[in-house]
């Protein structure tokens, strides 16, 4: 099947492992220094991966790919439990656990913005 899913390019890839932590499925892990999609039906093709890579390594693609198995994935989140960084606002400093946070990016740096402080930065 035909589906979009995260490409890494691996001569971009610093290794860093930024991305790793936004796959809430567990699809990106670190393998010999690299960031890899290991098990293609666990990735969403979400991208929420892509705001937090320095180096521009990663991008969403369309291609035949294994169907996204929702089920497995789930079951993956549990099995690991909390496994992600809490993100707080740039612009504010609330937490993930007060308010919804979406990814966004300032003078290169892969930053979060609450829902609460975007229109400010969106109307000035």
């Amino acid at each position: 099947m035909n589906r979009q899913i995260v490409h890494i390019d691996e001569e971009l890839c610093n290794g860093c492992g930024a991305c790793v932590t936004p796959c809430a499925e567990g699809a990106i892990q670190l393998v010999n220094g690299k960031a890899r999609v290991l098990r293609e039906e666990l990735c969403d093709g979400a991208g929420f991966c892509l705001g937090v890579c320095p180096t521009g390594a990663l991008r969403i693609e369309t291609r035949e790919a294994t169907a996204f198995d929702e089920h497995a994935a789930e079951a993956l989140m549990a099995q690991r439990g909390k496994t992600y960084i809490a993100q707080t606002c740039h612009v504010c400093g609330v937490g993930e656990d007060s308010r919804v946070l979406l990814p966004c990016r300032k003078e290169g740096q892969s930053l979060w913005v609450c829902t609460r402080c975007l229109p400010v930065l969106i109307h000035g």
